[in-house]
């Protein structure tokens, strides 16, 4: 019997700023020769338990910290939802295609490849309990339950057929973050079912991942209880975070994501739309990108950077590795000194695959940014 996905209408095509954000970051990460700086192989060890967040002892003006922090994760491991997931296939799904929507039928989700560029389909498919069916990762699934798995993307997130078709997987689910694309659809030729599914990247995007990857997967009922306790999650680290950050507007952090890969001179700043407004925002900060009126994700200029004048600079870390840190890129980008944060050294750097990955651990990164921010 063929069981539709329970998730609401939308739009047929993703919206331009995540195309665009999205587009961005594969020519990046895929158009240079040089390798960039992953977090894949060993990534930021978890601290372990600590006090909650609510009861954290905070600075009383944040705004005047100084030095640089580097945010923690409590535990990297993925709590799966259910042990033994309710699934029934063969099933008819909306594939998110680049090109538009098409419908695709699963038939199998025995050897299941989760693709994109920071790790969350993955990380939603062990949280959905379907761990034990993934036969392989990209360079971004970090997490402690799939690292024994091959890899089968490069150091820029290349997708390579071979070392795909050698796992034999029978469903391929992927959100046109990672490609090229012709590879991806060299797949679908080839016979392997390819679905792609389309979150757009914010703090709605852990419950919406969960409710089109478990579509795919036969099993829209799990989809909902990971969806559920997620948004639960989330609304908990929120209010923690409220009662912690400044009240007055004027006292918030005033926050910039800046994304770097200094081996092939890249400097980018994240905007409005690129997910990176609604975590700084969801952190009780002023997203200055936002105020400048910085859209997606866009190359660095001086101007740019003096004009918004942020208190704090949130980065991964991988990139900021990769530029010397704090002293390299001062040393190499002027502008940033100018800015109130480079003159405090006020930099945040959080692993690469956690920061911007909008999956399952969404509310255990917003605890560790804000741990980051508030107490460092």
């Amino acid at each position: 019997m063929t069981r539709q996905s329970s998730r609401s209408t939308r739009a047929p095509h993703r919206s331009a700023a995540m195309v665009s954000v999205g587009a961005v970051v594969i020519a990046l990460l895929t158009g240079c020769s040089v390798s960039t700086p992953q977090s894949s192989a060993e990534p930021t060890a978890p601290v372990g338990p600590r006090v909650p967040l609510s009861e954290l002892v905070v600075a009383e003006n944040p705004r005047a910290l100084t030095g640089p922090s580097t945010a923690l994760i409590e535990s990297s491991a993925i709590v799966p939802v259910a042990t033994d997931p309710a699934q029934a296939l063969p099933v008819t799904v909306v594939s998110r295609d680049l090109d538009g929507d098409r419908d695709v039928v699963v038939s199998d989700a025995s050897r299941i490849l989760p693709l994109d560029i920071a790790g969350s389909i993955a990380a939603t498919v062990f949280a959905l309990g379907f761990g034990d069916d993934v036969v392989g990762r990209d360079i971004s699934t970090t997490f402690p339950e799939a690292a024994d798995l091959p890899i089968v993307t490069s150091s820029g997130h290349a997708i390579s057929s071979e070392a795909v078709l050698a796992l034999r997987p029978t469903l391929v689910i992927t959100d046109g973050t990672v490609g090229p694309t012709d590879v991806v659809l060299q797949l679908r030729d080839a016979g392997v079912t390819v679905v792609y599914v389309d979150a757009e990247p914010g703090l709605s995007a852990p419950a919406e991942l969960a409710r089109q990857v478990s579509a795919a997967l036969g099993s829209p009922e799990t989809g909902d209880l990971l969806a559920e306790r997620l948004e639960q999650e989330l609304a908990d680290v929120l209010a923690a975070i409220e009662s912690i950050r400044p009240d007055d507007p004027a006292d918030r952090v005033r926050i910039l994501f800046l994304y770097l890969r200094g081996a092939s001179g890249i400097y980018y700043l994240f905007g409005e739309e690129s997910g990176a407004d609604e975590l700084i925002e969801g952190l009780g900060g002023i997203d200055v990108a936002g105020e400048i009126g910085w859209v997606g994700l866009r190359p660095m200029t001086d101007e740019a950077l003096v004009a918004a004048n942020p208190d704090l600079i949130l980065v991964m870390t991988g990139g900021l590795e990769s530029v010397g840190g704090v002293d390299g890129l001062l040393a190499e980008k002027p502008a940033v000194g100018l800015t109130r944060a480079g003159e405090t050294r006020r930099f945040v750097d959080m692993d690469d695959g956690e920061v911007l990955s909008f999956g399952p651990r969404t509310p255990a990164v917003l605890d560790a940014l804000a741990r980051a921010i508030y107490a460092p």
